[in-house]
């Protein structure tokens, strides 16, 4: 028997959330702000609303997915539920060339997307999206309900195909084409500021990062009296072994930290080599936009070099996670182990609080 489109919709949703929410209450019986059962029954009631009182029929794989994206988005900012396109840009080939649109964002759950940088000379820049804008919907999406990672993703694509982005700025919202393209022509630049032994602009940490710069700005350094200023504000992407990697050019040390997981289990992160700029004082600017592996560079570099932070707070993503394949060749991306300094400060969810907080300069006035 074929059930009707309305039935099929009720049954596999409500199948699918009570599995995962039967699951989630096995671990934690007493956690939810329901009992179980209760629980349960509230869920039955909306899908029944849905199912009888919604405008329209409501397709049932846009729904389930919809499910996903709300449990999993809930746990922390990096967990994230992705389609079947999302998960193949994901755990495609270390190396795997990607074109972008240089628009940084930051996201929490049921917010829209919040740019907080833009990668200078890219597409985004070119397109006049501006830190402080919202994006709103993605060739034609809406993103309130995606995580940062799917965000991210779907600004991304092997091919410079151009994207349709809608953005809301302050009470004017606008419809934008925009290109993608590669974003990273260096890993790092620098410039000379008064007073400084220059400041260097970390772009990523992409394996090859700490060897760029080891290779090109570390001669001269380990004598200047000056501090060296490293730029982190706009660095959300790379590896933690390369953020490593870039911390032993300023330290040695058996430990920096380690990620920890639910049961206990320590990876520990060491820099073993001997640095190229051990004695050059250090100043890192952190923000919003600097996230995952730049968090923990500038956690170790103030906790183990005593380097002085300045900026804003950045956001707190310094987890690693693991793609668990699903059957329709959708995933799960899920956090499994959360970095803490060897003092025993986490970074996941808490982030870098500056010693000193510098605000960003505002904006040029809207020439629109």
């Amino acid at each position: 028997m074929t059930l009707p489109l309305k039935n099929r919709w009720f049954f596999v949703v409500a199948l699918a959330a009570a599995t995962l929410a039967f699951g989630l209450y096995r671990r934690s019986m007493t956690s939810s702000r329901f009992p179980p059962a209760q629980s349960l029954r509230v869920l039955e009631t909306v899908a029944d609303h849905v199912r009888n009182d919604y405008l329209e029929d409501v397709d049932p794989r846009r729904a389930m997915e919809g499910a996903f994206q709300g449990l999993i988005g809930a746990l922390d900012g990096l967990s994230s539920y992705l389609d079947r396109a999302a998960a193949e840009k994901f755990a495609a080939p270390a190396g795997t060339a990607f074109h972008d649109v240089g628009a940084i964002v930051g996201k929490r759950p049921g917010t829209f997307p919040l740019v907080v940088g833009i990668v200078a000379g890219s597409p985004a820049e070119k397109a006049g999206i501006r830190t402080g804008d919202y994006l709103s919907a993605v060739d034609g999406r809406s993103t309130v309900g995606w995580s940062l990672t799917e965000l991210r993703w779907a600004l991304k694509d092997k091919s410079p195909t151009p994207l349709k982005i809608r953005l809301i700025r302050e009470n004017d919202t606008r419809e934008l084409t925009v290109e993608r393209a590669p974003i990273y022509s260096v890993a790092i630049s620098r410039t000379d500021e008064k007073g400084t032994s220059g400041v260097v602009k970390v772009h990523h940490l992409f394996p090859g990062a700490a060897a760029e710069f080891r290779g090109v700005l570390a001669p001269g350094l380990s004598s200047s009296a000056d501090p060296l200023v490293l730029d982190l504000r706009e660095c959300h992407e790379g590896g933690y072994e390369e953020a490593a990697a870039f911390a032993n050019l300023f330290l040695k040390a058996s430990a920096v930290g380690a990620f920890v997981k639910r049961d206990g289990a320590k990876e520990t992160l060491a820099c073993p080599a001997e640095p190229v700029a051990a004695a050059v004082p250090l100043v890192v600017r952190v923000g919003p936009g600097t996230m995952g592996p730049a968090e923990l560079l500038a956690g170790v570099l103030r906790e183990v070099r005593k380097a002085k932070i300045v900026g804003r707070p950045t956001p707190g993503l310094v987890g690693k996670q693991v793609l668990f394949r699903l059957d329709r060749g959708d995933a799960l991306l899920l956090t499994t182990a959360a970095f803490v300094l060897t003092s025993g400060e986490p970074l996941l969810g808490k982030g870098i609080t500056p010693d000193e907080t510098v605000e960003p300069e505002p904006p040029p006035p809207d020439a629109r």
